[in-house]
């Protein structure tokens, strides 16, 4: 083989070798990331709010990156975001938890603002976002296990802070996120309602009686409207 060919075949073989390790040092790239599970729902039309408080489900994060094509588990590497903390809230590997505080839909998102490699290249990218749906059913029932048929005991929040109320007997149990939650008890039953501030409690209006953050109504054989604040 000729001189000419020889150099002709060196340089395709050199131009070949720095393709491949152009290639090799690319870092991976990240596409995007799937939530898994995609939609969670807690609670029923039957169940007060405040009831679902506590409820947690573990959430992953699934990246697709290109360099090769390959699906990674990345749930302790994003940035988890919940859009309504008053009513979920999600902790940094992905945890999410049901407040009690408040029904509806929420939007949680799980982020990536730098792309790596396994061998630890990075490089800055877009900003890479999942989505997932998180619901509390709104609690459509007026009556409560407290009684039935007899005298309604009925709550109106006002201020602008958070709390609960629940009520003993059992039956009337909301958080101030509703406005307005009543639950009916058998005629001549004393009941107490407590409130639990997140924050400030300002005080109880059309109670029997008031201690604190206790509001007491005896002897209940109309019904009742009481207010409690949050501040």
């Amino acid at each position: 083989m000729s001189r000419k060919w020889f150099s002709i075949l060196a340089l395709v073989t050199t131009a070949i070798s720095l393709l491949s390790l152009s290639s090799c040092a690319d870092p991976q790239e990240l596409q995007s990331i799937t939530i898994q599970p995609g939609t969670e729902t807690f609670g029923a039309s039957d169940i007060p709010v405040i009831a679902n408080a506590g409820s947690q489900v573990q959430l992953r994060a699934l990246g697709s990156y290109l360099h090769p094509p390959v699906t990674k588990d990345i749930t302790n590497q994003v940035t988890w975001t919940s859009n309504t903390p008053q009513m979920f809230t999600v902790n940094s590997t992905g945890l999410l938890t049901a407040t009690g505080l408040s029904c509806g839909g929420t939007l949680v998102s799980a982020t990536v603002t730098t792309n790596a490699d396994g061998s630890g290249v990075s490089s800055s990218g877009a900003l890479v976002t999942g989505y997932m749906t998180a619901n509390v059913i709104c609690f459509s029932s007026t009556t409560g296990s407290g009684g039935g048929s007899g005298p309604t005991i009925s709550v109106t929040f006002l201020g602008t802070g958070l709390g609960t109320v629940s009520s003993s007997p059992l039956g009337l149990s909301c958080a101030s996120t509703a406005t307005l939650c009543s639950a009916s008890f058998p005629t001549g039953t004393d009941v107490t309602l407590t409130a639990t501030p997140f924050g400030t409690f300002g005080g109880w209006s059309g109670c029997g009686s008031v201690s604190g953050d206790t509001c007491t109504i005896e002897n209940l054989t109309t019904n009742v409207a009481v207010v409690a604040t949050f501040n």
